[in-house]
């Protein structure tokens, strides 16, 4: 879906390598967290919730000496970000957000309600879009969520390319 989307925003070069490289590895701080919290299909405790909320963190730490990364460490730490600035680990809003971790966290949501998850129900591709849209501007970059949209659509032959 990265793919897609940096094809579609035609990022250049070095941001559609940094987002794709940020969507391989934004959960890979998930190492950290005990198995139990990750597969857990009851809702969460506020301690489990304590501990879920580092691994983007984790995930900074784990790749931090390796320079290669350098570019994608504000990606990943930020993907659990909200548009309104109720997210974390920061509590950034809007364009104080990296506009590349803006983007991970619509792909992200998509494809995390797209598939099995122990703690959801899968939501088909027109579900999870309507609630893209139904979170914008809370949740989501307004913007973000239009251009991913109209990339999926596009993608499944429903959109001609003026919408956007």
């Amino acid at each position: 879906y990265c793919n897609l989307l940096a094809d579609q925003l035609t990022l250049n070069p070095d941001d559609k390598r940094d987002l794709i490289y940020a969507a391989y590895l934004h959960d890979i701080g998930k190492i950290n967290i005990a198995e139990n919290i990750l597969v857990k299909t009851e809702p969460l405790t506020a301690e489990e919730w304590v501990i879920l909320k580092n691994h983007p963190q984790y995930a900074v730490d784990i790749i931090k000496n390796n320079t290669i990364f350098a570019e994608i460490k504000p990606i990943i730490l930020q993907h659990h970000e909200r548009y309104d600035g109720t997210g974390y680990p920061c509590g950034l809003k809007g364009e104080d957000i990296h506009y590349l971790a803006r983007l991970l966290t619509v792909v992200d949501a998509f494809d995390a309600m797209t598939s099995l998850r122990p703690y959801q129900k899968k939501k088909t591709y027109a579900e999870a879009l309507e609630e893209l849209v139904l979170c914008s501007g809370t949740q989501f970059d307004p913007e973000a969520v239009k251009a991913f949209i109209y990339c999926m659509e596009k993608r499944n032959g429903n959109r001609n390319g003026s919408d956007y």
